[in-house]
């Protein structure tokens, strides 16, 4: 039984609004394909927005109602997909930005997918097993006529993993009077889940870190990586990337930062947060803030923690080489050209950390047909498509004169804004 559940108070962001980020940087790459207005004014907005409430009786018998989200982007090029996160801080504006960031992610990965996000205010770690199935049976009961294996496919996000996954999956067919695998991805193996879907989004951006050192010229083994949040991305960006090679000198979590310059035993760090859930006690080397993380002398950065962490209060004092977004929105738009003027390259979130929506795409795949492949085929096809996109995006950006991001932009931009067109408006 948990003690009486008290919400928290509202987060107040130090840092700009996500959802007018997102809006700054598709304004600009707008401005330079000179989109059609009307075909802009459909795409900046959300083409659904659902918030509900999900009243749960606690294990000590109070009943407690939090609220949830599910916005729906755009569906031009499919069905929507995208993460649900459990987390006091969020808000509708948060929610909207990371559907969009999916809209345009899944037009940069060729998937056959609109963008979706949805999210449930509460603290998970405040909360049992038990209450936390109430809250996810609930949440999805209350979206059933939205979510859907051809309509709307949530996956995992922060504070989510495989077992909240099955108990959507189980709440929707339970309501469907069927076995539905397809409604829902970042499901157990045992019960239609995918091969390689955990490492996945680490994966990619290991895989768009590669393709960038080539890019510049630099050899994987000579370079140092700094790896900001030490969850499911961080850690499997840190492993992968050690083992091509680079020495990880610095990583974080939420107890603080660990920089060691002679480098930092990855696996052994794993080993350690997965007996005492933090890094903090392991002795990896000088305690740091977040923030002095963020503006180590290295090659790679990798912020796989949470949005708004390099805004123009810092930017200037990041001494990167190469920044990989491994979390959605660590940039402030305020800071893009900062960066920019610094020499940095940058692949934004929408490219790099996109390996997890194509092994989420491959598990779809693979429920719909009944067939499922082996972890070596899912990392190759992983590896194809990753690199295939990374290079539409260079390309894109070299052709514009622009930056990864806005080039990102662009190339998802014109790829929904054709669909849309070749589908008509409907009236």
């Amino acid at each position: 039984m948990t003690e009486q559940y008290k919400e928290p108070a509202p987060y107040k962001k130090d840092s700009e609004n996500p959802f007018e980020s997102m809006l700054a940087r598709f304004d600009k790459a707008c401005e330079i394909i000179n989109l059609d207005e009307g075909i802009y004014n459909y795409l900046k907005s959300p083409v659904k927005q659902v918030i509900v409430s999900i009243p749960i009786q606690l294990d000590n018998g109070k009943v407690v109602a939090f609220e949830g989200y599910r916005v729906i982007h755009n569906t031009a090029l499919g069905p929507s997909k995208g993460g649900v996160r459990f987390a006091h801080d969020i808000d509708l504006d948060e929610v909207k930005a990371l559907s969009a960031w999916m809209t345009w992610k899944c037009a940069i990965a060729n998937l056959p997918f609109g963008g979706a996000k949805g999210g449930v205010k509460c603290d998970p770690s405040k909360l049992s097993m038990s209450e936390l199935e109430k809250i996810t049976r609930r949440y999805t009961a209350n979206l059933l006529e939205i979510f859907g294996p051809d309509n709307d496919i949530p996956a995992p996000d922060m504070n989510t993993n495989e077992q909240i996954m099955a108990w959507i999956m189980d709440t929707y067919s339970m309501h469907q009077r069927k076995f539905v695998t397809g409604v829902v991805t970042g499901k157990p193996i045992i019960i239609g889940g995918s091969r390689g879907r955990r490492e996945a989004t680490g994966r990619g951006v290991m895989i768009a870190t590669l393709a960038a050192l080539k890019k510049k010229g630099l050899n994987p083994e000579e370079t140092t990586t700094v790896v900001q949040g030490f969850g499911n991305v961080g850690s499997v960006s840190a492993q992968l990337m050690a083992e091509q090679g680079s020495k990880i000198i610095a990583i974080s979590d939420v107890s603080g930062g660990y920089y060691n310059e002679s480098g930092i035993n990855i696996n052994k760090a794993i080993e350690f947060v997965q007996k005492n859930k933090v890094l903090e006690g392991g002795n990896f080397g000088e305690k740091i803030s977040n923030e002095e993380l963020l503006e180590l002398k290295c090659d790679i950065l990798i912020p796989a923690a949470r949005e708004d962490q390099i805004t123009s209060q810092n930017a200037s004092k990041i001494k990167a080489r190469l920044i990989v977004e491994g979390a959605n929105g660590p940039t402030a738009a305020d800071a893009d050209q900062i960066l920019t003027d610094k020499g940095i390259m940058v692949i934004p979130d929408i490219l790099a950390n996109s390996g997890g929506v194509i092994v989420s795409y491959f598990e779809w795949v693979q429920n719909r047909l009944g067939y499922f492949w082996d972890e070596a085929d899912i990392n190759n096809r992983l590896n194809r498509m990753m690199n295939e996109a990374f290079e539409f995006v260079y390309l894109t950006a070299l052709e514009k004169e622009t930056s990864m991001r806005i080039g990102a932009y662009i190339y998802a931009i014109e790829k929904v804004s054709t669909a849309l067109k070749l589908r008509g408006i409907y009236s």
